[in-house]
């Protein structure tokens, strides 16, 4: 089985050039185009990437083969803000009005494998400018796991969960997370971690419990 498929939006600042160019992270996924999804197996794969410019109207229209991948153990990582929540566990972005650089600084509230040794400093700044990492929040349901938030108002930012219909699901409310890979300092540790997490599967956790 194979790691991960990740749809491509063909967006350059999606982080696709870079997963594919390492041979380590390369080999441990497939990529198809965005509008392949409905035609594609997931079963072939243990994670599913979603990015930050997937048609989210078109990603509704594909519930049924989602929820059918997530019913039978699958991942889905989400990144993005979510504008048309296609499946039960998401709901619209807030974004937070007006503020400033102290209510975007990270916070970890949950340990999480994908985040393990990344410094939440190294993801509330980046080329001494705070924000890159979010600025608001995907609402988690009841029940979800917050891994990080962001500021004073300790808005969530980063959550997992395990969705009605089976498999887990992770959502970050910004850009695509195996983009980091491009950066200086611990961040750059996400996507390898990433597929580390997806390899391991649920029952990893299971049995850490």
């Amino acid at each position: 089985m194979i790691d991960a498929l990740l749809l491509d939006c063909e967006q350059a600042e999606g982080g696709v050039h870079l997963l594919m160019t390492r041979p380590d992270l390369g080999a441990r996924l497939d990529v198809v185009p965005h509008y392949d999804l409905e035609r594609t197996e997931l079963g072939r794969y243990r994670g599913l990437l979603v990015g930050l410019h997937a048609d989210q109207r078109y990603l509704a229209a594909s519930r049924p083969q989602l929820e059918a991948f997530l019913a039978g153990g699958g991942t889905i990582v989400f990144c993005g803000h979510v504008a048309h929540p296609f499946l039960a566990e998401l709901a619209p972005y807030r974004p937070i009005e007006g503020y400033k650089a102290a209510d975007l600084v990270v916070a970890r509230v949950a340990e999480h494998p994908v985040w393990a040794g990344v410094d939440p400093a190294d993801l509330t700044w980046r080329r001494g400018v705070a924000g890159f990492y979010g600025r608001g929040g995907n609402p988690p349901p009841p029940g979800a796991t917050v891994v990080h938030t962001l500021g004073p108002r300790a808005v969530p930012v980063d959550f997992v969960c395990r969705p009605a219909v089976g498999g887990r699901l992770l959502v970050h409310a910004g850009a695509d997370l195996w983009g980091y890979l491009e950066t200086d300092g611990t961040a750059a540790r996400m996507a390898p971690q990433l597929l580390d997490w997806l390899r391991a599967g649920p029952e990893a956790e299971e049995a850490g419990r």
